[in-house]
């Protein structure tokens, strides 16, 4: 294959960072952190075969600002006082074969499981809305002033640790139900105070955490955001609000928009919504992000169940400018590669349809974390049954939680925490 195809042409983003080729390994949650929050060997294993695999540019699985407030067991997290040492090799074997590397970082929000613990924070005290699953979830606690404040400090610094450890940029996650996004969604934040009301309100919290990010790193650094296109509710976070919030990035400084959609109530970003739009069968939020070129001012990715290299030509033929490729690069990490020498190759995603949506979306995020601990460890890969692949991943996640609570969450209840603190606590 050419190099100069669209897909493997490079692309200088506004800060002057140049990527090799259009292709993203987007984010994906692994699970393969050690027991101290940070990535653990299996991880830099993994992340060492998709820089050898062929893409431009790594970006991570969502790394979070806060220990306890983490979306599920075997995370990491990267706070002002975390050691850097483990992140500094993550870096390292994620920029071989002159690959970039961003961190994503990340706040839960409500979407804390209950059977973790630790904080279960929110714009307003609305729970998550999974019927007969609800459970799952603790009523959030809404946030107060001075936890807002804190939230924008832990975003700039853990920024300020992701340069220091060797990363090339950050990725704020404002998207898919978590915190920032809890924010801009009218059906979730329900408040009468400077967060709330307005589009402007809502969307205050983001843009504090990008422009303090801003101000705090180097120019060559970049910033990107993770951007709901909507989030396929009725009286959610829609079209129109994603617009007027690109406008608003435009001058804060941002070097690339990532476009995605859903939640956990309504995961667009498995090719489901709750809203009954329609989404396509690859390039799910093509038609969105194609239309935010014409609001978007700095470069934008689209990411959502992108097999096909035909499909990667097509979104970029639309007029965006980089491809996020997350579910296929699990399964086929060289992909890049292969569609190099083979442009019709289309690996095969195992998924489960399943009547009940929930125990779906569930089956279907733990096919995709087996097989990146498949990777990770150094094994060869096969089909792997959806079934089979929740049970392995619901007792593992079990032994990961008690890990978890047993060195984070239980020595903080009834300790020295802050006024308030124990309250927050999901229990």
């Amino acid at each position: 294959m050419a190099a100069t195809q669209p897909a493997f042409e490079p692309i200088r983003l506004p800060n002057g960072q140049q990527l090799k080729n259009r292709l993203v390994k987007a984010a994906m949650e692994e699970n393969l952190g050690a027991a101290t929050l940070a990535p653990g060997g299996e991880m830099l294993r993994l992340y060492r075969q998709w820089a050898e695999g062929g893409v431009g540019l790594i970006i991570t699985g969502n790394v979070m600002v806060d220990k306890l407030a983490m979306t599920g067991p075997g995370g990491v997290a990267l706070e002002d006082d975390t050691d850097l040492a483990p992140f500094h090799h993550w870096a390292l074997e994620a920029k071989h074969n002159n690959t970039r590397v961003w961190m994503q970082i990340s706040h839960p929000g409500r979407q804390v499981f209950k059977a973790m613990g630790g904080k279960a924070l929110a714009p307003s005290a609305i729970a998550l809305n999974l019927g007969k699953h609800s459970k799952m979830f603790p009523v959030p606690k809404a946030m107060d002033e001075a936890e807002i404040l804190d939230v924008i400090q832990r975003f700039v610094n853990t920024a300020q640790q992701a340069e220091r450890a060797g990363f090339d940029g950050v990725q704020i996650h404002a998207a898919h139900g978590y915190l920032l996004n809890q924010f801009l969604s009218p059906r979730v934040n329900q408040r009468q105070d400077p967060w709330g009301g307005s589009l402007e309100n809502r969307a205050r919290l983001l843009m504090a955490v990008v422009r303090g990010i801003r101000a705090k790193v180097s120019k060559d650094f970049a910033v990107a955001v993770k951007l709901n296109s909507a989030d396929f509710q009725r009286g959610g976070f829609d079209q129109q609000d994603a617009a007027a919030v690109v406008a608003m990035l435009n001058r804060a400084g941002v070097d690339l928009i990532e476009i995605s959609g859903g939640n956990y109530e309504a995961p667009a970003m498995q090719g489901r919504t709750a809203d009954d739009s329609t989404l396509a069968r690859e390039a799910y939020f093509l038609e969105f992000a194609q239309a935010l070129t014409k609001v978007s001012e700095v470069p934008l990715m689209t990411t959502g169940g992108i097999r096909g290299l035909d499909t990667v030509e097509r979104v970029l033929a639309a007029g965006v400018d980089l491809v996020g490729i997350a579910s296929a690069l699990a399964v086929q990490p060289d992909l890049p590669l292969r569609w190099q020498h083979r442009a019709d190759f289309r690996p095969e995603i195992p998924t489960a349809k399943w009547k009940d949506k929930t125990l779906s979306g569930l089956a279907n995020m733990a096919i995709i974390k087996r097989y990146l601990k498949r990777w990770g460890a150094g094994k060869s890969s096969y089909r792997l049954s959806p079934l089979l692949s929740l049970i392995l991943g619901q007792l593992r996640q079990k032994k990961l939680v008690k890990r978890y609570r047993s060195l984070y969450i239980e020595p903080f209840q009834g300790s020295t925490m802050q006024p308030g603190a124990a309250e927050t606590l999901a229990q």
